[in-house]
């Protein structure tokens, strides 16, 4: 990817819209949809990397109710002309296609080498990565389960988002409280496993989301970890110009 003269490339992570209600969420949506308008002007790609939504299931008709302000808006930006994508993350891992249809929006489930301005980044959520996150990794295997996904698919809506809204907010073993505070450098989790993806590859960058905490640790002598924090405490989010990565607050 090249990036043309005067444009950025930006980066964005953990929006958690609709949490830990709808109407306490809508301010934060606004303000999202207002740094979208605002990075539109000279974005070259916009990434996004999970955790947009708090809870997102797609049934075969169905989507969850809100959010109209956000996709509408990545449907402007999109149908403009500007590259989207999208990582999911650990509260919205079920998308099965209606980003790409409704929006053009390619998903990724997994992290993704990219090329940029011959820079080389390593993008994805970050969840269920490095040695700990345990919490996390046993709800995977349960989220991520053919069979338990065919069984939540035959509840009625208004029953599964309901009990996957609640499950989402209250059960720690899915939000955790590990991302309120920041670990120090040797043992955040992410930037240990960025140190070891180093020992057979190089990377300029590793861009992740999901520890709600901005951050930037050098894991090599060339090579930096950037956490994007989030858009509920932080409001953080990453802008790559061709030449240097940095990390921003959205006033």
């Amino acid at each position: 990817m090249n990036i043309p003269e005067g444009k950025k490339v930006y980066f964005s992570s953990d929006n958690h819209l609709g949490a830990p209600t709808a109407a306490e969420s809508l301010p934060r949506e606004r303000i999202f949809v207002r740094w979208l308008d605002t990075v539109k002007e000279d974005a070259a790609a916009i990434f996004l990397l999970g955790d947009l939504f708090d809870f997102w299931f797609e049934y075969r008709q169905v989507v969850p109710k809100g959010f109209v302000r956000v996709l509408g808006k990545l449907a402007e930006i999109r149908d403009s002309g500007i590259p989207i994508y999208f990582f999911v993350g650990n509260h919205d891992l079920w998308m099965n296609g209606y980003f790409e249809k409704e929006l053009n929006i390619p998903v990724y489930h997994k992290p993704r080498e990219f090329t940029i301005e011959n820079k080389k980044f390593y993008i994805g959520h970050g969840d269920g990565l490095g040695p700990n996150d345990r919490g996390f990794k046993r709800m995977k295997k349960v989220f991520t389960n053919p069979f338990f996904k065919w069984l939540f698919r035959w509840m009625h809506p208004d029953i599964g988002v309901a009990v996957a809204k609640h499950l989402s907010v209250k059960n720690k073993l899915i939000s955790g409280e590990d991302d309120k505070e920041f670990l120090g450098e040797e043992n955040e989790w992410l930037a240990q496993y960025a140190k070891r993806k180093l020992e057979t590859k190089h990377y300029d960058y590793f861009i992740f989301g999901h520890r709600h905490f901005p951050m930037e640790i050098k894991v090599g002598p060339e090579s930096t970890y950037f956490n994007l924090g989030d858009w509920i405490s932080h409001f953080t989010y990453g802008v790559f110009d061709g030449e240097r990565f940095e990390l921003k607050e959205f006033k």
